[in-house]
């Protein structure tokens, strides 16, 4: 890396998008999408599992077993985490370190939430309802599917977590800001799989 790159950018100073100002941030971004072609085929699977095993050999049905109360408060927290970070990354594109970095934990903070109150789901299905991953192929599925998902969220957690600490001192500069974009788009994705979670899983779960 240069010493261009690691020069730490002030608001009033371009690029207007440090993200993508150099070649290297284009390439970790383009790689990024590859990447995510590759995570989209995994959950594809994952869902059509689950699809294929709900309530296969379970006492407790989806119907009776999902309760929509506590899933759609985790889905308004992990959704409004999604917006914070929009937030966080209007303001590096504005090159206002401080603020993206106060977005970003706000972020941290939501998600952490999220990862509690799933935590909590699980353990009210095991203990109340005898449901665990090896009870039937449906908890298998379902606890591969969504734990899968938890797990991708604690993941992201990490990843934030360390660009906050390891640039706090730091500041913005050409080669970090690359890394909170991609990370912020990882993210966003992680919500996107939740919303299909949320209406395949727990909505067509109840329905029946």
């Amino acid at each position: 890396m240069s010493d261009e790159q690691l020069q730490t950018l002030k608001p009033g100073q371009s690029p207007h998008e440090p993200e993508k100002a150099t070649l290297e941030g284009k390439n970790k971004f383009l790689g990024f999408w590859f990447f995510l072609g590759g995570e989209t085929v995994l959950f594809a699977s994952l869902f059509g599992t689950y699809l294929a095993l709900k309530d296969k050999g379970a006492e407790t049905k989806a119907q009776e077993l999902f309760g929509l109360e506590l899933v759609f408060i985790m889905t308004i927290i992990l959704l409004t985490s999604s917006l914070t970070s929009v937030y966080a990354i209007y303001h590096m594109k504005n090159l206002d370190f401080k603020k993206m970095q106060l977005w970003l934990g706000i972020t941290v903070l939501l998600g952490a939430s999220f990862l509690g109150l799933e935590i909590y789901e699980f353990q009210h299905y095991v203990h109340e309802y005898h449901h665990t991953f090896t009870s039937s192929a449906f908890g298998s599925a379902f606890y591969t599917l969504v734990g899968f998902h938890g797990g991708h969220v604690l993941f992201g957690l990490l990843w934030i977590v360390t660009l906050m600490v390891r640039n706090a001192k730091r500041g913005l500069n050409l080669y970090n800001a690359p890394k909170y974009y991609v990370a912020s788009l990882y993210w966003h994705f992680i919500d996107v799989v939740w919303v299909f979670i949320f209406t395949v899983v727990y909505l067509m779960g109840k329905v029946g």
